[in-house]
């Protein structure tokens, strides 16, 4: 669990010694003759937390404050070294009965998902959380639990792992499921469940989130999903309140193997995507032919708003991910008015980037 670093001794005061330490620290950062953008960021962070003194804000505005820093710091620092390594966010009911059908075909997935090389978020608690732990096996998944009025502890699969965190806020824990992963994967589940997978919709639909497979996993032969897809259509589609596009921002799938497959094929020509200066650009995981471009043009002109998607190298805004300078990458002029067009592009790319047969 995230451990406080002695946050009782720091509200009582800080000893002599340590005064000159910080204030030490302080002038280091605030003279430091460092450009960078992390030098301007460190900056900025100290000084917003210094102002706070002179806001006159309630104790409560000054503890969310203070323990949602404290929080994002430690989760950070814990995903940092895996942040090379694809994870998949897992969510379900925690009330899933241990050996129950969807909680086998949990674990099978999780398991899989680690045998592919991906590594596994769950919520730490029992259920379907238990089992992607349980699947994904020890030292390939981590565990982002919460505090609730009622217990809810770690389970036995991640309890004693060192990448386990736990939050005391939603919105901090829910950060970390979307910041950390390259794709989702919602069991049954109760109003937990729903609300995770709605907020990450709404993150993938106004483009706050990256592109991803959100996958709605589902036993053969039963209706949880298809349930949820059919009011999805007949009454938020229906209405206007999403376009018809937005559908395809989620699949439906029936088995674990399919699921790995799913996120496998998302990611086999597409690799990630960023703004740079007036372009929109798409990292590839190899290169696409020259007609395959043609075919994109063709296909996806609604996306472009000036020119054409084209071959590009790396844009010196992307100097901070120097790992990926080599890769190949398109580049287009994008008004960012439709997610789920983008989504059906990046699907094409991954067709057209498929092996002639």
């Amino acid at each position: 669990m995230m451990r406080d670093e002695s946050a009782g001794a720091r509200r009582r005061g800080l000893k002599q010694e340590d005064i000159g330490r910080v204030l030490e620290s302080v002038r280091s950062i605030l003279t430091a003759e460092d450009n960078s953008l992390r030098g301007a960021l460190c900056r900025e962070i100290l000084i917003n937390s210094l102002d706070v003194q002179h806001d006159d804000l309630d104790i409560l505005d000054l503890k969310v404050i203070n323990r949602s820093m404290r929080e994002m710091r430690y989760a950070f620092k814990v995903f940092k070294p895996y942040r090379h390594i694809r994870k998949v966010s897992i969510f379900g009911s925690a009330r899933t009965a241990e050996g129950s059908p969807y909680y086998r075909i949990a674990v099978k997935f999780a398991r899989m998902l680690s045998q592919k090389g991906f590594m596994v978020i769950t919520g730490a608690a029992d259920g379907i959380m238990k089992a992607g732990n349980e699947g994904a096996g020890t030292g390939k998944s981590f565990g982002v639990n919460i505090r609730l009025p009622f217990e809810q502890g770690a389970n036995e699969y991640i309890v004693d792992d060192p990448k386990l965190v736990t939050f005391k806020y939603f919105f901090t824990r829910k950060l970390i499921f979307v910041m950390e992963s390259h794709a989702t994967a919602l069991f049954p589940g109760g109003f937990g469940t729903h609300d995770e997978g709605f907020e990450i919709l709404t993150l993938l639909q106004t483009e706050k989130a990256s592109p991803r497979p959100f996958l709605l996993m589902e036993l053969p032969g039963e209706t949880y999903w298809e349930g949820w897809d059919e009011f999805v259509k007949e009454q938020i589609l229906a209405r206007g309140f999403i376009s018809p596009e937005d559908v395809s921002l989620y699949k439906i799938v029936h088995s674990p193997q399919t699921g790995v497959e799913e996120i496998q094929h998302f990611y086999s020509t597409y690799h990630s995507c960023r703004q740079a200066r007036d372009k929109f650009v798409v990292r590839l995981a190899k290169e696409l032919s020259p007609k395959a471009i043609d075919a994109l043009n063709e296909e996806f002109s609604d996306l472009v708003t000036e020119g054409r998607i084209e071959k590009t190298d790396a844009f010196p805004e992307e100097a901070n991910e120097p790992d990926l300078a080599a890769k190949p990458r398109i580049a287009f002029s994008y008004d960012h008015r439709s997610s789920a067009r983008l989504r059906q592009l990046i699907d094409r790319i991954n067709e057209l980037g498929r092996p002639a047969r």
